[in-house]
């Protein structure tokens, strides 16, 4: 039985779609409990709107206080130590769950992660990795809102933790790893590109292609794509918003004739079904790899779906120890480099 703690307060949609998602995930596994951690009455009374699920598998953690979005994350973490966010990771920390779950303040969650769960030695900087929709598949952006200024050692060790999930979460031999950049030629870039691509091109462990457009990153050009927060959150943000768009747009054109209604029922099946491809919320939320524990992020407006597939995935990321295998990993390169 896998023990999920899910911040039940976090989120523009708490805590009834947060709730919602935990009830649809243990109605579909068996091996999940879900604690839910937040207040009390107010958890239980949203849970009592519910029948006909294993309530067995869901428990109610207590936490008085709620971590708000717009909050400086390290003065939250200190002063509220009863909140779901700090309570739900002392869970991990403690092993009394193997992953945390939240959809609230992003950079609360950075710090929480880091200074309660904490780092796995020899990690510099814990990245968010967020999976996103390709023509190939998906691809693993990294890092996509931690790590806004980061150094050259910080993105070859992305690229590295990022080829460990992407082979033995998303079972991909090899993962292509590419560094964003504004062009394909080796001299091009900023100085951050140019210090980086040298320290990726001599990496055994990784499988680099080399740098990748924006363009290309739809059409699954890199399994792994490296880059600092900054970069990475606009990536993530515009892909979003795009795909947001152009799913409006094509809904609004099959709406504007008779004739065109009449084709949007001939090809409704077959769109419905492109379209699921490229809903990230499938894929459930970003990991922040490399702690000691599983901590994930969701969106700020998740609904019950992805929250319910972030538990899911966190299942995956515990069975395929990759938490363990990033160790590992760093703990064969300082002996690599003792010799």
């Amino acid at each position: 039985m896998y023990k999920i703690a899910v911040d039940a307060m976090g989120g523009d949609n708490a805590p009834g779609e947060i709730i919602k998602g935990a009830i649809d995930a243990v109605s579909r596994r068996t091996d999940i409990q879900v604690l839910l951690v937040g207040q009390e009455a107010v958890v239980q009374g949203e849970l009592d709107k519910y029948s006909g699920y294993p309530r067995e598998q869901i428990q109610v953690i207590p936490a008085s206080q709620v971590i708000e979005t717009e909050e400086p994350p390290v003065n939250a973490i200190r002063r509220k130590k009863d909140s779901s966010m700090v309570v739900g990771m002392n869970l991990v920390k403690q092993g009394e769950a193997e992953a945390f779950v939240s959809a609230g303040n992003s950079g609360a969650i950075l710090v929480g992660g880091q200074t309660i769960v904490g780092r796995i030695k020899g990690v510099e900087r814990a990245p968010f990795g967020a999976l996103i929709p390709t023509e190939k598949g998906v691809s693993l952006l990294l890092d996509s809102g931690a790590n806004v200024d980061a150094r050259s050692s910080h993105l070859v060790q992305f690229a590295r933790m990022g080829s460990i999930y992407m082979e033995h979460v998303i079972g991909i031999t090899r993962p292509r790893v590419g560094i964003v950049n504004v062009g394909a030629e080796e001299e091009k870039g900023n100085a951050l590109v140019k210090e980086t691509f040298p320290l990726l091109k001599s990496c055994t462990n990784i499988n680099f292609t080399g740098s990748i457009e924006a363009r290309e990153i739809p059409h699954g050009g890199a399994d792994v794509i490296v880059c600092e927060a900054f970069t990475g959150n606009v990536i993530l943000k515009l892909y979003e918003g795009t795909g947001a768009v152009l799913l409006s747009m094509v809904k609004k054109g099959m709406m504007s004739s008779l004739r065109s209604k009449i084709g949007a029922l001939l090809v409704k099946p077959a769109l419905k079904e492109t379209m699921k491809l490229f809903d990230a919320t499938q894929y459930g939320g970003a990991p922040l790899l490399g702690l000691k524990g599983l901590v994930v992020k969701t969106h700020g407006n998740a609904k019950a779906r992805e929250i319910s597939n972030a538990i899911a995935q966190c299942v995956a990321f515990k069975e395929q120890k990759i938490s363990e295998k990033i160790q590992e990993s760093l703990e064969a390169k300082e002996q690599a480099a003792e010799i």
